[in-house]
Formats: C-alpha cells, sequence, structure tokens
C-alpha cells in the first residue's frame, strides 16, 4: 500500500510540474504577442511608406536609429528610401522630396563641366622643404605628407568627391547630387606611394602612415564619403620593393585602387623606335597581366608627357600593338597636361589623350591647385546623384556627345 501512495504522490507531482511549466508558456506567448520588444519586424516593409508609419511601429523599442537624406526620383519628402538593420540599430535613408528641375537649378547641375584629373608623384615624409608651399622638389612633382593630407581636406571642402579614372574614362560618374567628381593619379610606383615597414602579427602588411596609401586611408576613415580611390601607375620596378610585389598590388586592387602602365622603363617617346615602342608598352601590360589578371586597367600614363602630339608615330603602337606574341591595348592614355579635362558626355572628349593638372603649389599661378580650382569653379561637372542618367543645362546642348541618349536638359 505504501508504494501505490508513492506512486499516486510521484504522479500528482508530475501532472503539477506540467501544469506549472505549461502555465508560464502560454504566459511566454502572451507576452511576447503582447510586447513588440520581442518580436522581429521585417523592416523592409517600410520602404517607400512614411517615416511616421515605422515610427508607430518602434515607439517602445529601444533602438539606435541613424538617419540620412536624399532626392529621390519618386518619393515625397519624408518617405523613407531604404533601411539597413544593423546590430545597434536602423540606418535610414529618407527622402528630401522629388527631384525636379528646380532642384537641379538650385544644386547647379552641370554634367558637362570640367573634371580635374590630379597628377601625383612622391609622397615624402619631411617638413623641411625649401621649396613654395608643399612642394619637395622646385618644379613640384613631389609633395610632403602633410600637404598631401591638406590636398585632400581642400578637395572635400570644396565639394569634390573621388571616382575611380577607369569610371570617367567610360562615362560612370557614380557621385551624390549637388557634389563634383575628382581623379587622383600617381606616376612612377615610388615607394613612398606605398612603403611597407614590414608585416602585421596577423601576416598583413605594415604600410607606412606618412607614405601616400598611408594618407589615403587615413582620411578614408574620416571621411567614408569621399569615395577613397586613385590609380597608380608602374614601372617593371613596381613600387620598388620587389620582396613584396605581389603582395602590395593584390593589396591595393582588394582595396579600391587601380594599377595601370607607366612603360617598363619610364620611357620617352619621342626618342625611341616604333620596335621599342611596342616592347615597353606591351612587356608593361605583360608584367601587369602577370601580377594582376584581368585587374589592372588598360590605361597608360605618357612618361614626360610624351608624345605631346597624337600625331607622332609612335602613338598608334601606345594605344595598340604586339609584343613577343602579346597582343595588347590602350583604351586611355594621359598627359602631363595643366587644366581639367572635359565631361565624358562632351562631344570634344577624347579618352586617349586626357590631359591632368600637376597637383603643386605656386602663388595662385601656372595651373597650380589654386588656380585650377579656382577656375573650376566657372564651369565644374557637378552632378544630378543619378549615374544612369545625363543632366544638363539647355544652353550647354551644343556641347553634347549625340551617342547619349539618357538626357535631361533643364
Amino acid at each position: 500500500m505504501k508504494r501505490k501512495k508513492v506512486r499516486i504522490k510521484f504522479k500528482s507531482f508530475l501532472i503539477l510540474l506540467c501544469f506549472i511549466i505549461g502555465f508560464f508558456l502560454v504566459i511566454k506567448i502572451f507576452l511576447k504577442k503582447e510586447n513588440p520588444k520581442q518580436e522581429e519586424i521585417d523592416y523592409t516593409m517600410f520602404i517607400g511608406k512614411n517615416i511616421v508609419e515605422l515610427n508607430d511601429a518602434i515607439s517602445n523599442k529601444d533602438i539606435v536609429i541613424n538617419k540620412e537624406y536624399k532626392y529621390s526620383d519618386s518619393l515625397e519628402k519624408d518617405y523613407v528610401i531604404d533601411i539597413l538593420k544593423k546590430d545597434n540599430g536602423l540606418d535610414i535613408t529618407l527622402s528630401k522630396g522629388i527631384i525636379n528641375d528646380d532642384v537641379y537649378k538650385e544644386k547647379k547641375v552641370n554634367e558637362l563641366g570640367n573634371v580635374p584629373i590630379m597628377m601625383y608623384h612622391g609622397i615624402i615624409d619631411t617638413k623641411d622643404n625649401k621649396y613654395t608651399g608643399g612642394n619637395v622638389d622646385k618644379d613640384g612633382y613631389n609633395r610632403t605628407a602633410d600637404a598631401f593630407r591638406k590636398d585632400l581636406e581642400f578637395y572635400y571642402e570644396k565639394g569634390y568627391r573621388m571616382i575611380r579614372l577607369n569610371d570617367y574614362v567610360n562615362g560612370i560618374i557614380d557621385v551624390e547630387l549637388g557634389y563634383s567628381p575628382i581623379i587622383l593619379t600617381f606616376d612612377d610606383g615610388n615607394k613612398n606611394n606605398i612603403n611597407i615597414l614590414g608585416k602585421n602579427e596577423d601576416g598583413s602588411l605594415k604600410i607606412d602612415p606618412n607614405s601616400a596609401i598611408g594618407v589615403l586611408e587615413e582620411f578614408k576613415k574620416m571621411h567614408p564619403d569621399m569615395n577613397v580611390t586613385a590609380t597608380f601607375f608602374i614601372t617593371e620596378a613596381v613600387f620598388n620593393q620587389k620582396e613584396y610585389d605581389q603582395e602590395i598590388v593584390t593589396w591595393l586592387v582588394d582595396h579600391g585602387y587601380d594599377i595601370g602602365n607607366h612603360t617598363t622603363i619610364h620611357a620617352d617617346f619621342t626618342k625611341i623606335s616604333k620596335d621599342k615602342t611596342k616592347e615597353v608598352v606591351g612587356k608593361m601590360y605583360q608584367k601587369l597581366d602577370a601580377l594582376l589578371k584581368d585587374r589592372y586597367v588598360k590605361i597608360l600614363a605618357l612618361p614626360y608627357g610624351s608624345p605631346y602630339k597624337k600625331s607622332h608615330d609612335n602613338y598608334n603602337y601606345i594605344l595598340q600593338g604586339e609584343y613577343n606574341g602579346f597582343q595588347y591595348e590602350t583604351l586611355s592614355a594621359l598627359r602631363v597636361g595643366w587644366e581639367p579635362e572635359v565631361s565624358p558626355f562632351n562631344k570634344d572628349f577624347d579618352k586617349t589623350f586626357l590631359k591632368r593638372c600637376r597637383a603643386y603649389d605656386n602663388n595662385g599661378k601656372e595651373f597650380d591647385i589654386e588656380m585650377v580650382f579656382k577656375n573650376l569653379e566657372k564651369n565644374r561637372y557637378i552632378s544630378d546623384g543619378d549615374k544612369d542618367l545625363i543632366v544638363i543645362r539647355e544652353s550647354d546642348n551644343s556641347k553634347l556627345n549625340s551617342d547619349y541618349s539618357n538626357i535631361h536638359k533643364y
């Protein structure tokens, strides 16, 4: 009899325990339904809706919201363009209103304006330069690291945002409404472009913070909206750090930079034969192909800016040819130049012979940085914020390349 009583008591205990567990599960489910904090929301459902609806849905949630405003081609003011959920909250892009001709006029949109392609060479870590401004040499081909930092801040404050040279050449200008594109190039493959100080504990490259890339990466962290990038034109010496050749060029393209051709030996095309031209161009493309299969740009920066005219006998062999069975093609060639280039949508645009601006100081004279950007205010490229639409002023219609059809005139 005693065993039976024990069984009955144990059975009653199990029933009671199950009842208690069930009771708490029901309460938990009920509370989850009643408490929005426990509810997982599909935030994408609020895209295209007024921000008020989203605010109501998360009114009693502890969520950090970061808002960004942009003009829209279809959504009224305060409607949600995009939502990105992050661990600590939501990044929300809201409409500033529908973009129209009044907005284009207000922002002075001008996609037939000029674009500066800035030409740099060395970035020197020194504070003891005896030349004008941030110039390290008499002609200003090399800048101090501090001057280069100031250049970047100057471009940023003036409303310029970087784009890839290869995109410009191909008519792809993806810059926010009201801002202007700028392109950075570096010639010669100087060690101070990306000076390697060894390896970090994780095996990654330790980059000198005062080399060009060190300064650019520092600036990228401070101004992520600058879209930091640049194109480096190298010779067969790459960046003069042979033990790191492959790692450097791979790192650069992996981090949003481009590598182009500066000939194998920094050749002066006005002083060599046609066959030698094919060799210094084609052999360098072979080197790039070996280092960066299909990941380099088919753009060549002309050493010394030569030849100075496209009519030179060697010019056709710069653009295309064959060396040791290797066929090569140059889509675009860069001159040394002095002033900004025209828009890629301008009928006078010639991607095979592009001018650059020397990034140097000369007291506002002879097309130094100050003079170039002062002149640009008269006719700078100002973006409509849509890379697939070309917005121009009606008065500029005669300058437009007729090959383009996705045009809006105001």
